[in-house]
C-alpha cells in the first residue's frame, strides 16, 4: 500500500499545482495526471481491496473527470478553472478521509460480513435514516391530499386568472392543452399562449386555431444571454397576464372543467399566495418498467427528503399557481433568471411568508393530469438533474455516494449477512429494506395515483437508474450538449471574474480634484 500512497500524495500535490496557474492548465498537463490518476487508483485497489480502497477509486473517476473540463471544456476558462480547483479540493480531502477511516478501522473484505459493532451501528443507522424516509413520505402523502370542496364560491367572489403556457416546437400536446382549457368553467379566465420561437409551423398554427375560442397569442423574443429561455418565456408571459392570478403550466397538462376552480377555491379557502400541483401522470399505453424509474424517481427528490427542516419545501414544474402581487414582490422572474427550477425561489419566498405555499396533490380531487411520454421526462431529467447540482463534480459524486450507500447497499449487505448467519444484522437490514420498500411503493402511489405493486421492489433500481442519469447529465452538459426543444442549454449558471484591472485614476470635475476608483474583486452572478 505504501507505493500507492505515495501515487496518491505525488499526484494530489500536482493536481493542486495545475489548478493554482492557468499557465500549467495545459493538455499535456493534465492528460498526463489524468492517466497517472487512473494508475494510481488500480494500484490502490489492486494492493488492498478493500471498501476504502474502492471508495477511493471512485473518488478518482471524479478528479480525472473534474481534469478533462480543464482541456475539454465549454465554456471559459477562468469559469471551468474555478469550478475545478474546489472540485479538485473537496474530492482530495474526501478521498484522504477515507483513507484515515480505513486505516483506522481496518475495512477489509472480511468487515462488511462480520458482525462487529461497527457494522451493527452501521445497519441501525440505515435503518434511522430509512424509518425518516418513510415518514416522510407518508406525511406528504397525507398532507397534499386537498380537502373535498363542498360548495363554490359565486362568480364575483373568484379573482380573474391567467393560465400561461409557453410553446415552443410543440406537436399534438399542445392541441390537447387548450382543448381542456377551453372546455373549462372558469369564469374570469385568460389563456395566454407564447410561441417562443418555433422552428416548426405547427405550434403557431395550433394557437391559431384556437383563437376563437379566447386564446391569446404571444409571439415571443429570443432570450437574453444571461437568461434561460423557459424563464424569459414564463417572463414575457408574466408582463402579458391580466389576472390576479396566474397558472403556469406545460403542454402536457390536463385539465378537466371543474380543474381550475377548484384549484382557485384551494388557494383561498387555505390563505395562500401560491400552490405547486403534482399532476396525476397517465399511464402509458404501451407501459415500460422503466417509466416507474425515471418520474417517480424525479418525484422522489420532492417528496422523501425532510424538506420543511430545510425549509425547502417541495415544487414542481409542471404546474403552479400564484397571485400576481406575490410574483412582483419576489422580484419577479428577473429574480431568477437563471435557476433551473426557478419556482422553488417563489415557493421558499411564499413559504416564508406567513405560511403562504402548498404543494398539492393533483389526482381526482383537483382534476388534473400530465400525458407526459418517457422520452420527454427522459429529457427533463437529463437537463434538470446535474444544474439541481449547481454544476458541481465533487456534489455530483458525493451524492451518487450516498444514494448507492443508504439506498443500494442495504440489499446488498442483506444477502451477505444472510449468507453469514449473522442473524441480528439480517433483521435490522431485513426491515431497513421494507421500509425503502415502502417509501418507494409511495412515491409510485402518488405519481401514478394507483396501487401499482411493481413498485413494492424497484427502490434498489430506482436509485441506480438515479445514479447513472445523474452521471449521464454530468457527461452532457461538461462535454456534450443538452438540446431541449432546439436549443442548447449547456451554458454556464454563472461566471466568474477573479479580479478585473485597476483603474487609472479619474478628475473629479465637480470638485476639481483626482480621486482613484476602488477596483472591485469578481463577484459570483
Amino acid at each position: 500500500m505504501t507505493l500507492a500512497l505515495i501515487y496518491f500524495a505525488v499526484t494530489a500535490g500536482l493536481e493542486l499545482l495545475v489548478m493554482s496557474s492557468l499557465r500549467l492548465g495545459r493538455q499535456l498537463t493534465t492528460d498526463s495526471l489524468s492517466v497517472f490518476l487512473v494508475i494510481t487508483a488500480g494500484l490502490i485497489v489492486y494492493e488492498q481491496s478493500n471498501l476504502a480502497a474502492i471508495l477511493v477509486a471512485i473518488l478518482m473517476l471524479y478528479r480525472v473527470i473534474n481534469l478533462a473540463r480543464l482541456t475539454h471544456r465549454q465554456h471559459q476558462l477562468d469559469y471551468v478553472q474555478h469550478l475545478a480547483r474546489r472540485a479538485s479540493v473537496v474530492l482530495i480531502g474526501l478521498q484522504t478521509a477515507v483513507l484515515l477511516v480505513g486505516a483506522l478501522y481496518s475495512l477489509d473484505g472480511a468487515a462488511v460480513i462480520v458482525n462487529t459493532p461497527m457494522l451493527l451501528g452501521i445497519s441501525l443507522l440505515s435503518l434511522a435514516i430509512s424509518g425518516v424516509l418513510a415518514h416522510t413520505i407518508d406525511r406528504q402523502g397525507r398532507v397534499t391530499l386537498p380537502v373535498p370542496l363542498k360548495a363554490f364560491r359565486p362568480d364575483s367572489e373568484l379573482p380573474s386568472l391567467t393560465v400561461a403556457i409557453p410553446a415552443r416546437n410543440e406537436t399534438a400536446d399542445l392541441e390537447a392543452c387548450l382543448t381542456t382549457l377551453t372546455h373549462s368553467s372558469y369564469p374570469k379566465l385568460e389563456i395566454l399562449v407564447l410561441d417562443d420561437c418555433s422552428q416548426n409551423p405547427h405550434t403557431p398554427q395550433v394557437i391559431r386555431q384556437f383563437a376563437h375560442d379566447g386564446v391569446r397569442f404571444i409571439a415571443g423574443t429570443s432570450p437574453p444571454p444571461n437568461w434561460l429561455a423557459k424563464n424569459h418565456a414564463y417572463a414575457q408571459l408574466a408582463d402579458a397576464a391580466n389576472g390576479e392570478l396566474i397558472l403556469f403550466c406545460g403542454v402536457d397538462a390536463r385539465f378537466e372543467p371543474n380543474a381550475l376552480q377548484t384549484i382557485v377555491e384551494t388557494l383561498l379557502n387555505r390563505q395562500k399566495t401560491m400552490l405547486s400541483v403534482m399532476p396525476r401522470n397517465l399511464v402509458p399505453a404501451r407501459f415500460k418498467l422503466e417509466a416507474m424509474l425515471v418520474q417517480p424517481g424525479r418525484y422522489a427528490w420532492e417528496l422523501v427528503l425532510p424538506r420543511r427542516w430545510l425549509d425547502r419545501p417541495p415544487v414542481l414544474s409542471s404546474l403552479w399557481l400564484i397571485r400576481s402581487q406575490t410574483l412582483q414582490d419576489a422580484g419577479g422572474l428577473a429574480a431568477v433568471h437563471r435557476a433551473i427550477l426557478p419556482e422553488r425561489y417563489f415557493a421558499r419566498f411564499s413559504a416564508l411568508n406567513h405560511d403562504g405555499y402548498s404543494f398539492l396533490q393533483g389526482g381526482q380531487l383537483l382534476g388534473v393530469s400530465s400525458a407526459k411520454s418517457f422520452s420527454e421526462q427522459k429529457a427533463t431529467a437529463i437537463r434538470t438533474r446535474y444544474p439541481s447540482l449547481h454544476r458541481r463534480v465533487e456534489l455530483t459524486a458525493v451524492v451518487s455516494l450516498i444514494e448507492l450507500a443508504m439506498l443500494v447497499m442495504p440489499y446488498v449487505a442483506l444477502v451477505s449477512a444472510a449468507v453469514a448467519r449473522q442473524w441480528l444484522i439480517v433483521i435490522v437490514l431485513s426491515a431497513t429494506c421494507l421500509l425503502l420498500n415502502f417509501t418507494y411503493y409511495q412515491v409510485v402511489r402518488m405519481t401514478y395515483q394507483q396501487r401499482l405493486l411493481r413498485g413494492l421492489w424497484l427502490m434498489p433500481f430506482a436509485a441506480l437508474y438515479d445514479v447513472a442519469l445523474l452521471n449521464y447529465s454530468l457527461f452532457m452538459y461538461e462535454f456534450r450538449k443538452v438540446i431541449w426543444k432546439g436549443r442548447n442549454v449547456c451554458i454556464p449558471v454563472m461566471r466568474v471574474i477573479p479580479r478585473l484591472p485597476r483603474l487609472e485614476p479619474a478628475f473629479n470635475q465637480r470638485s476639481g480634484r483626482h480621486h482613484k476608483r476602488r477596483h472591485r474583486h469578481g463577484r459570483h452572478h
